[in-house]
């Protein structure tokens, strides 16, 4: 059953906080479902969906929709994908809003990592009960280090440079000094990027997402509550979601599986990578980026490193605006995942209400990705593809 146009995004809010050691996480959960229903002018009675995944607090969603106090519910979903299970999320809203078994759905992501102290440059304590754990623990790998082998694979398959990959950070920059709550403002050169320190060679700090506190919800309704609303219509036309695996070790590190959500959120919509005017793209690293462009058909498997270069992601400047509110790269990565804020910042372009400096003219379609896990061997992947009415 195709969900094309069947729901609508009536609420976007992200948390204005990159750092609260003071908020409780289910505070910050509770703070963007306030905001989004301010957003969406809606009351937490209308709210009978419920989304969450594992950044949320408690062994259940149930706890998370207690705190919340919301009584009305009649459909629960706790899909848990890592940084893309928020598309996900809004997938499967829409799918149970065609099915009837919802009306108004609640999506709600919040985190801590920078009042923790949880960073991608650390190993991981996994346990015991993952398949892979006995395999990779005695290696000792980290997030950073799984990314950086993908990038240096396409640098040894295509040719792609250290000065490619960090066009993709000073796009972000450029995009960032004009939001008053990013966590990193200024604007970055090519030079910038490759004077920071090497972290996992041949990734640099400033190829690295941004550690934030913080979160951000959307509310999925059916068409006709989002016409009595008096906010911008941006309709779900086409999504997308798989997981890549490890295959026994024999993994191209080259693509992820946005390869495979991208092609078939775009035949639901009816659309082409041409059609799309704005892009949200999951940038955990810079690497990722550039992974996910060729993957969706934005430019050709290997082309990433010139499709990026002398700014044709910036707005106003090249082809294909990305990341306006500043990304993963500069903005906000709160709870490690990236997400939501993708989807939070597609609405805004869609609706006209990204800054003006960084606003696409009369944009119609945006896309947004989402990926979970690590990319250097097994993860999730989502694309989620929108227009406005």
């Amino acid at each position: 059953m195709s969900i094309r146009g069947k729901a609508c995004i009536v609420g976007a809010y992200e948390h204005p906080l990159r750092h609260a050691p003071e908020h409780s996480l289910a505070r910050l959960h509770a703070e963007v479902a306030v905001g989004a229903l301010a957003d969406a002018g809606l009351d937490k009675n209308d709210i009978d969906g419920y989304f969450c995944a594992g950044d949320s607090p408690g062994a259940n969603p149930w706890s998370m929709a207690n705190y919340l106090n919301l009584r009305q519910l009649r459909h629960i979903d706790s899909t848990d994908m890592g940084g893309c299970s928020y598309l996900i999320h809004v997938a499967h809203a829409a799918q149970a809003i065609a099915a009837g078994k919802c009306n108004v759905a609640l999506i709600t992501l919040a985190g801590r990592p920078r009042s923790e102290g949880v960073s991608g440059t650390q190993v991981r304590v996994r346990g015991s009960n993952l398949p892979e754990t006995p395999f990779e623990i005695p290696y000792r790998p980290v997030t950073l280090n799984l990314y950086a082998m993908c990038a240096m694979r396409h640098m040894y398959e295509f040719g792609t440079t250290s000065e490619q990959l960090a066009w993709v950070k000073v796009a972000a920059s450029h995009h960032a000094q004009h939001n008053p709550n990013a966590m990193l403002r200024d604007v970055l050169s090519v030079e910038d990027v490759l004077a920071s320190p090497m972290i996992a060679d041949p990734l640099r700090r400033m190829d690295s997402c941004v550690v934030t506190d913080g979160g951000g919800a959307i509310i999925v309704a059916r068409p006709e509550i989002a016409r009595s609303l008096k906010r911008p219509v941006v309709s779900v036309l086409g999504t997308g979601e798989t997981t890549k695996h490890q295959d026994g070790g024999e993994i191209d590190l080259t693509y992820t599986g946005v390869a495979w959500t991208g092609p078939r959120a775009f035949a639901e919509a009816g659309l082409s990578p041409a059609d799309i005017q704005y892009a949200s793209i999951y940038d955990s690293f810079t690497i990722t980026v550039l992974l996910q462009l060729e993957d969706l058909g934005f430019c050709a498997k290997g082309e990433g490193g010139r499709f990026v270069s002398d700014g044709n992601l910036i707005s106003g400047v090249g082809r294909l605006p990305f990341n306006t509110d500043g990304g993963g790269m500069c903005n906000n990565h709160p709870s490690n995942r990236g997400g939501m804020t993708k989807i939070i910042e597609a609405v805004r372009q869609l609706r006209g209400e990204a800054h003006p400096k960084v606003q696409v003219q009369d944009c119609q379609f945006a896309l947004a990705t989402g990926v979970g896990g690590a990319i250097g061997h097994r993860h999730g992947a989502a694309t989620l593809i929108m227009g406005r009415e």
